[in-house]
């Protein structure tokens, strides 16, 4: 496109060009201010035609030819008639601030810019971006309501209370409850991280409840030999009274035969109390 024939422009004057000049005559003669028709542009005392869009002015027009137009060379453009004598050097996109290439560079455009990924347009001309900030990054503590585009800004919200987010989450998380899965709580959430959960809770159960039965346990082995023991000496009682009542109705219904027998009776006693039988019962500390 850049080898257009410019010739239709620099070739002679056309024919009504005269009526052009004709007109100039008559302002200059009348003292006028000269007023040139669009796209046309004033030089000295003439109107001369501009370059079409893509090219620049060569050589002004002249009483006998037309403006000489030359096409923008490499780099530069011209996207509307015009009447300079240089073309506008094409835009380069800077990445360094946030920008790439959407279209090169031609010569009746200037290079169009948008911006790079996680970057948003914040000054924009038609379509080309002429200015480009980073997304905002949520915090700890916020979740993404709405992300970033090319022209707008990432939106941030705080999570409410039993939730949490890193700053990624396009929504805040629940906490989890450990309890609920029978795990034990070993610290709480916040607004930016999830609760920690330890070991399950059934462990530590089955622990509590072995030892609770274990010491019940022996504290019925124990409540049981007490009461054996209790009953056991009871009914020892009981024998060594019967006994000694057995012994005093024999003592009593042989009275009349004390006084002779006395010596014989009281050998007796002492050989019954020495039994090593009811000595062993009588003595509490043995029925162990």
């Amino acid at each position: 496109m850049r080898n257009l024939c410019w010739s239709s422009v620099t070739e002679r004057m056309r024919p009504g060009s005269a009526a052009v000049f004709l007109s100039l005559l008559m302002n200059v003669s009348t003292g006028q201010t000269l007023t040139c028709p669009q796209k046309q542009y004033q030089i000295n005392d003439r109107c001369c035609p501009m370059c079409p869009a893509g090219g620049r002015v060569y050589a002004d027009c002249t009483e006998s030819r037309s403006t000489d137009c030359k096409p923008c060379p490499e780099g530069t453009f011209m996207d509307h008639p015009t009447s300079r004598p240089v073309c506008y050097n094409c835009k380069s996109c800077d990445e360094g601030s946030g920008l790439k290439m959407k279209t090169s560079c031609t010569i009746v455009s200037d290079t169009v810019c948008e911006p790079l990924e996680g970057f948003y347009c914040s000054d924009s001309r038609k379509d080309d971006c002429v200015e480009a900030r980073k997304h905002r990054r949520c915090k700890p503590g916020e979740y993404i309501r709405e992300h970033g585009t090319s022209s707008t800004d990432t939106v941030c919200s705080i999570c409410s209370d039993g939730t949490f987010s890193n700053g990624t989450f396009p929504s805040c998380q629940k906490h989890t409850q450990c309890e609920s899965k029978g795990r034990e709580l070993l610290r709480p959430g916040t607004e930016t991280e999830d609760a920690q959960c330890g070991g399950l809770l059934l462990h530590r159960t089955v622990l509590i409840n072995s030892v609770v039965v274990v010491v019940l346990s022996l504290f019925s082995v124990l409540l049981v030999c007490y009461l054996a023991w209790w009953i056991i000496r009871l009914l020892i009682s009981e024998v060594i009274a019967a006994v000694l009542y057995y012994q005093e109705g024999m003592n009593s219904g042989q009275s009349s035969q004390q006084s002779l027998m006395s010596d014989d009776s009281k050998e007796s006693k002492d050989e019954t109390v020495q039994d090593p039988v009811l000595v062993q019962l009588l003595d509490p500390d043995k029925l162990c």
